[in-house]
C-alpha cells in the first residue's frame, strides 16, 4: 500500500505543482489565481489543456509558448516536479497515518511560500494564512483519527514557542528577518513539533544553518555583500521539510548520546 500511496501522492503533487506556479506568478501582483484561466504572460493567450500537462507540456513545447515563442521559465517545470518529489516523500513518511493531507498541504504551501521570498523577498499573508487555516484542522482532525492527540497539543505550543523565539530574534535585531518570518515561524512550529521536540529544535536549527552555508558561499564567490539582505523563507522551508522527512535518525541520535 505504501507504494500505491507515494505514486499517487506524486502524480497529485504534480498538478498542485502545476496550480502553484499561477500562485507564485500571481499572488505578489494581487491578481486572483482563480481568474481568468492560465495564459501567457506575454502574448495573454489561454495556454490550452494539452499545452498545460505538468512537467511534459514545457519538454514538448522546448520551453516556448505555442503562439508567440516566448520563453518559458524552467522554473515551471522545476516547480511542479519538486512539489511531485515533496508529495511522494510525505506520502512515503506518513503512508500509515490521517496526518498525511495536513502534511500535503503544508507541503504545498512552503513550497510557494519560498519561490515568492526568492522573489520578491516577501511571504505573503494571502498565502500564509490559508495554509495555516486548512493544514492545522487537517493535522488536528488527522491527530484524532490516529489517537494521538497529545502530539497535536504538544505541536500547538511548538508553533507558539517557535514564535515567541523569532519574535524576539525579530524584537532585537529586526534587520535579521522579516515579520514574515516570524509568521512562517508558528506554521513551522506546528508541523515539527507534532513530530517531537527534537524535530523541532533542529528543524529550525536547520533553516538558520543553511541561511548561513548559502550565505557566507555567496559572498565567497563575490556574489553577495555582507550587509545584503537575502531571503530568509526558503532556508527555513527547506531546514523545516528535511526534518519533517528525514530528521528521525538525526533526532534519536542525539537523544541517545547520553544513554
Amino acid at each position: 500500500m505504501t507504494g500505491v500511496v507515494v505514486g499517487a501522492c506524486a502524480v497529485l503533487g504534480l498538478a498542485v505543482g502545476s496550480f502553484l506556479n499561477v500562485v507564485v506568478w500571481r499572488v505578489p501582483r494581487r491578481e486572483s489565481v482563480v481568474r481568468p484561466p492560465s495564459h501567457c504572460p506575454a502574448c495573454d493567450t489561454a495556454i490550452a489543456p494539452r499545452d498545460n500537462v505538468p512537467v511534459a507540456s514545457w519538454v514538448l513545447l522546448k520551453g516556448r509558448c505555442r503562439h508567440c515563442g516566448t520563453g518559458i521559465p524552467a522554473r515551471y517545470p522545476v516547480v511542479e516536479a519538486l512539489t511531485a518529489v515533496l508529495f511522494g516523500a510525505m506520502g512515503a513518511r506518513f503512508a500509515d497515518s490521517f496526518v498525511l493531507p495536513a502534511y500535503l498541504v503544508f507541503t504545498a504551501g512552503l513550497v510557494a511560500l519560498a519561490f515568492i521570498d526568492l522573489d520578491t523577498m516577501l511571504l505573503p499573508n494571502r498565502v500564509l494564512y490559508p495554509v495555516g487555516f486548512a493544514a492545522v484542522p487537517l493535522l488536528a482532525l488527522g491527530a484524532g483519527l490516529d489517537g494521538d492527540l497529545d502530539a497535536f497539543g504538544r505541536a500547538l505550543l511548538g508553533g507558539a514557542a517557535a514564535f515567541a523565539f523569532f519574535f524576539a530574534v525579530f524584537f532585537v535585531s529586526p534587520r535579521s528577518m522579516g515579520f514574515g518570518d516570524v509568521r512562517l515561524s508558528a506554521l513551522l512550529g506546528v508541523f515539527l513539533a507534532h513530530l517531537g521536540w527534537g524535530h523541532l529544535f533542529f528543524g529550525l536549527l536547520a533553516g538558520f544553518c543553511y541561511g548561513a552555508a548559502v550565505g557566507l558561499a555567496l559572498m565567497a564567490l563575490g556574489r553577495h555583500r555582507r550587509r545584503q539582505p537575502i531571503p530568509f523563507g526558503p532556508f527555513l522551508v527547506a531546514g523545516a521539510l528535511t526534518f519533517v522527512l528525514a530528521g528521525t535518525p538525526v533526532v534519536d541520535w542525539y537523544a541517545n548520546l547520553g544513554a
